[in-house]
């Protein structure tokens, strides 16, 4: 969520204006304060993290009514901006994903011209920016991801002052607040140029505190943003580890969350055998077909066991993963195979096999293809390079 580090321009001043004006409009009109239906509205979003996302269109006619049809619409984008997160270098989803999201924001700037004075389509519409937002940052759009920030804040704040007791609105204020600090100086003097109001860095995580406490719907959201938050920025590396520990305790068919609490571990706290276990434990789930995507996330598990392996010294035991990716040939995720080549060259090359090691970095170079997000092809230059 750095999207909130950026910077107001015109159009966001004109849709202040605008959203000023349906509030004069409606100034006769009574504040209709609460969410419709949050249990409802909590199951599917529920389903949604748990990686259920085959429930989800299911869950959708049952839960709108008697939520609001807008309300529905976003929780199918979220629902499809996390199946995303489970591949995130794969941009085969993107399109219909923004799609269906501008459909969605579309529906709830309706809501909010029509009911101006209801606090829950200001904050569905808040909630709609944000999932916009995180697909920009992870396509590297920083600069219209930044625009949406202040819409979110826009959008929640006048949620908030529709329903003081809205609690889950102060989340992505929260956010605002905390990234409007902890940006750097170029991007606060842009912010400063814009007339964007300004950070508090501890404000911004009380408030962020506040609705994962008491908000109804946020709670795993706000786990998940707040282990990015200490993992990236507070450097508290052991409770971002946490948040995610309850995350997959409350949605263990998540692959996602499995895999980043192992990735902590390796890149962070450095506790290889620990690493270890957790990529072992989501390739025997997998196996099982406890989680999400189950072929997939074994395919991320073996990469990752072997990456263990490989670093404890156990170069040979890792070959063996790293091989049986290689022959499956799988299709997700995406770069799985040049990956698994790569990691490949460099076990071979602990085991002193230089020659097999070289022609694994060449058939990482050759399956990275040109969309290689994870720059594979210019590691295994790099290690060719290093051989000479």
């Amino acid at each position: 969520m750095n999207a909130a580090l950026g910077a107001r321009v015109p159009m966001v001043r004109g849709a202040v204006v605008l959203a000023l004006l349906s509030v004069a409009a409606g100034a006769q009109q009574a504040a209709v304060p609460g969410l419709t239906a949050p249990d409802e509205i909590s199951r599917t979003y529920d389903a949604i993290f748990d990686g259920r996302f085959n429930d989800v269109p299911a869950l959708l006619p049952k839960t709108c009514p008697p939520a609001p049809q807008e309300a529905c619409l976003l929780l199918d984008a979220v629902s499809a901006w996390w199946q995303i997160q489970l591949d995130p270098y794969n941009r085969t989803r993107d399109a219909a994903f923004q799609s269906r999201l501008e459909t969605t924001i579309g529906a709830l700037r309706s809501w909010t011209a029509r009911e101006p004075m209801r606090a829950e389509a200001w904050f569905y519409l808040g909630g709609a920016y944000g999932a916009r937002v995180q697909h920009k940052v992870l396509r590297g759009a920083r600069l219209e991801a930044a625009r949406d920030g202040a819409r979110i804040k826009e959008s929640l704040e006048r949620a908030l002052a529709l329903d003081p007791a809205m609690t889950d609105a102060f989340f992505g204020i929260g956010l605002y607040h905390y990234y409007a600090a902890v940006a750097p100086p170029a991007a606060r003097m842009l912010r400063w140029l814009m007339l964007l109001p300004g950070g508090d860095r501890t404000g911004g995580l009380a408030e962020m505190e506040r609705a994962r406490a008491g908000g109804l719907l946020v709670r795993d959201e706000a786990d998940y943003q707040l282990h990015t938050i200490y993992l990236w920025y507070e450097k508290d590396h052991r409770r971002a580890l946490g948040y995610l520990t309850g995350l997959t305790e409350r949605h263990p068919r998540n692959p996602h969350f499995r895999q980043a609490a192992a990735d902590i571990l390796d890149f962070y706290i450095d506790d290889t055998p620990a690493s270890l276990r957790a990529w072992e434990a989501l390739l025997e789930a997998a196996r099982r077909h406890e989680v999400e995507a189950p072929e997939m996330a074994e395919v991320s598990a073996h990469l990752g066991v072997a990456s263990q392996l490989d670093q404890l010294g156990e170069s040979e035991a890792a070959i063996e993963h790293l091989r049986t990716v290689i022959t499956a040939r799988p299709m997700a995720p995406h770069g799985a195979i040049a990956r698994a080549h790569l990691q490949l060259g460099d076990a071979l090359e602990h085991l002193g096999r230089r020659a097999d090691a070289s022609a694994a970095y060449r058939a990482a170079i050759a399956a990275a293809g040109a969309d290689d997000s994870q720059r594979v092809a210019s590691r295994a230059r790099a290690a060719l390079r290093a051989q000479r």
